[in-house]
């Protein structure tokens, strides 16, 4: 029987990537986004992938999506790569802690529907959550995505603990900045010499000097779904050129 997998937040960036990197390897992907992709899949691939459109939140809908996924194949995997990116700050605490609530909600349904969905199948799985360098190092004006991440590798240690005993396996990576359409689109909108100071500066935050690519964290995901890493479990891995093992130098200037 063919391998199935959910991929939250997977119509567009690191998401779009790695189902790509998914289903390029025979795997059938479920793709659970908020909304549809605004470009098709490549001819060779669209067999292998799916959309369902809604929150990857709601419970009734990632519900739907494991049926789907359980309808192609065999569900061996989960990616909670889902998020939403607003700012708050603690003038307005209910607005903070919406945005907190939204991303770790995110995370906690798509594990609950995957567990569960292994637990009955008596198969095990892997779940693989998207965190951030930011869940460590916090970057001044995104405090509620900071504060979601660091509680998303909470929860990836949690559910590895919990559930290790049934086979399931939970990690996470922790990306730096990496290249998406979304990036590139911000760097357009700038003036050129703003637009080269920025990529300076995104070169220099990362010790191997540049921004990633989506493939590469594709690749990384792909392997901890894989039973390549059967003995990898609540393990962060950072995806991020070195980002969160830079510290700021003293004498820089």
């Amino acid at each position: 029987m063919e391998r199935a997998v959910v991929v939250t937040g997977g119509s567009r960036g690191v998401g779009r990537g790695i189902v790509l990197r998914l289903a390029a390897d025979g795997t059938r992907v479920v793709v659970l986004d908020a909304e549809p992709p605004t470009e098709p899949w490549p001819t060779d691939l669209a067999g292998h992938v799916e959309v369902v459109v809604g929150s990857a939140a709601d419970l009734t809908v990632a519900e739907r999506a494991a049926d789907r996924a359980e309808a192609a194949g065999a569900l061996m995997g989960w990616v909670n790569n889902a998020a939403v990116f607003q700012d708050a700050t603690l003038d307005d605490p209910t607005r903070v802690v919406e945005v907190i609530t939204t991303n770790v909600a995110l995370a906690v349904v798509g594990c609950s529907v995957a567990v569960g969905r292994f637990v009955a199948a008596r198969t095990p799985g892997s779940v693989v959550n998207v965190s951030s360098h930011q869940a460590q190092r916090a970057v001044r004006g995104a405090l509620p995505y900071a504060t979601a991440k660091a509680a998303v590798e909470g929860l990836t240690r949690a559910a590895a603990v919990d559930h290790g005993p049934d086979g399931i396996r939970v990690n996470a990576v922790a990306l730096g900045s990496i290249r998406t359409a979304r990036y590139d689109g911000l760097l357009a909108a700038q003036p050129v010499e703003e637009s080269a100071a920025i990529r300076a500066q995104m070169a220099a935050l990362h010790p191997l000097g540049r921004v990633g690519e989506v493939d590469e964290v594709a690749e990384v995901v792909a392997w901890l779904l894989s039973d390549a890493a059967s003995f990898v479990t609540g393990a962060v891995i950072p995806v991020d050129g070195g980002r969160s093992a830079r510290g700021a130098d003293p004498e820089e200037r």
